[in-house]
């Protein structure tokens, strides 16, 4: 763990993971920026923002599980010095990516009226379903702009989409300002306002990025690739092959946070701003988790590709470590600041007290969600998927859920049993993602 082996696997890993930790961010705190500033409305528009943003999260995750694929990809052949597979990766990925996104949107924005069959408060629904409407639209933008991200992260160059990821953040929170409010002349939107900010800024991030791409020097060796003649079904199902359970895995995982939303929507619209509070405070850590994630996974892959066996172990392992430490970490500061988090949200002192208690379990779940996040970025980077996604569907879906829903109806703990059930199912994971790492990784 402190040996200069180690001590060369932490700093690499720091050097790749800080720029994408922040790059991360900024898809998590676009949703927290809507939150806060939807919030100020009143406990109503908070609310369809947690059922509107935990909805959205499902279709978001399964985009970035799909991109996910290019990152193993391209490393691994960097690795090697395959620059003509690496091209092949770019110009199949982005077309991928592209079709992806707008069948995303095509397909959620005509299923979005079935919102009123999830037994949520009517007010919250109306209030939902334009809000989801126009975030659904916004995939577009943002799988083209995370086609030319993974592959530069793959080239391990990923400090650029954390300066165009900081742009647009900021961007849309000055979008949101005016057209949530009503700023600078314009309309008054309220909470759809959020959303146009949001697509608005994710169609920046998009010519942003590929701009960068498609211009700067280093990667004209690959752009003379990009034509039709080039395209090949064969590369994008290998794509698809990785991407599709990295996606079900996603989907297990925040498809079952988005569950208990609508769980806690039964109880009604008060729990569930406070459930909203305490899953953004969670997000933004597990976002800055999955920055590691994303680096062990081009760790590991370009070690596999060069043939570097041990440092495949080393890089995981390492990884994982940084991952724990950085999350215990976070445990504390959230415990430190449970008390005065919910007030930037709303002012409700109803929903800032109940919101300070589901923080305390936030707080608990941090180190395992850092260790299985990181794992499977590891994983990734070996390109060992399928498992992980029957870990996540056996760890949420069959022991999380159900003693959530035990725990929140049965005994009568409301959004407390179900966070309780949630913190169980995060600590399974992390142990059965460790030591599948353990057996897929030889020493």
């Amino acid at each position: 763990m402190f040996s200069a082996q180690y001590r060369h696997h932490y700093k690499a890993t720091f050097l790749l993971a800080f720029p994408v930790v922040l790059s991360q961010l900024g898809h998590i705190l676009v949703s927290v920026a809507d939150s806060i500033m939807a919030g100020r409305i009143g406990t109503l528009q908070l609310a369809a923002a947690s059922l509107g943003n935990s909805i959205f999260t499902i279709v978001l995750v399964f985009g970035l599980g799909i991109s996910y694929s290019m990152t193993p990809l391209v490393a691994r052949a960097d690795g090697r010095k395959n620059h003509t597979r690496i091209a092949l990766i770019l110009l199949n990925g982005l077309v991928l990516n592209t079709l992806i996104g707008v069948f995303l949107f095509l397909v959620f924005y005509g299923l979005s009226p079935l919102i009123h069959y999830l037994k949520q408060p009517l007010d919250v629904v109306k209030l939902t379903i334009p809000y989801v409407n126009i975030l659904f639209l916004s995939m577009v933008p943002l799988m083209v702009f995370q086609a030319f991200k993974q592959f530069a992260e793959g080239l391990s160059l990923t400090r650029q989409s954390m300066y165009i990821s900081i742009f647009a953040n900021v961007l849309n929170v000055g979008l949101n300002y005016v057209l949530i409010y009503g700023k600078l002349g314009m309309p008054a939107l309220g909470l759809n306002g959020a959303a146009w900010a949001t697509l608005i800024s994710r169609v920046v991030m998009a010519l942003m990025m590929g701009g960068y791409v498609l211009t700067f020097q280093r990667f004209a060796k690959y752009r003379s690739y990009l034509s039709k003649q080039h395209l090949s079904w064969a590369h994008m199902l290998t794509m698809l092959k990785i991407g599709f359970p990295i996606s079900l895995q996603m989907i297990f995982e925040m498809g079952a946070f988005s569950f208990s939303a609508v769980m806690i929507g039964w109880v009604g619209a008060t729990q569930l701003a406070a459930h909203q509070i305490a899953l953004n405070v969670a997000s933004v850590t597990y976002m800055m988790a999955s920055g590691i994630s994303a680096a062990a996974t081009i760790r590991v892959g370009k070690l596999r590709g060069s043939g570097d066996v041990h440092g495949v172990h080393t890089a995981g392992y390492s990884s994982m470590i940084m991952g724990a430490l950085f999350m215990a970490g976070t445990g504390v500061l959230i415990i430190l600041a449970k008390e005065l988090i919910p007030a930037f949200y709303v002012k409700d002192i109803v929903v800032q007290a109940l919101a300070s208690k589901l923080l305390i379990i936030a707080a608990l779940f941090q180190i395992s969600d850092g260790v299985q996040v990181v794992a499977l970025g590891a994983l990734r980077g070996l390109e060992d998927v399928r498992v992980p996604s029957m870990i996540s569907l056996f760890s949420y879906w069959l022991i999380a859920l159900p003693i959530g829903y035990t725990l929140g109806f049965v005994f009568d703990m409301g959004a407390m049993g179900i966070w309780t059930g949630l913190l169980t199912g995060l600590s399974i994971a992390a142990l059965l993602l460790f030591f599948r790492f353990r057996k897929f990784s030889p020493a």
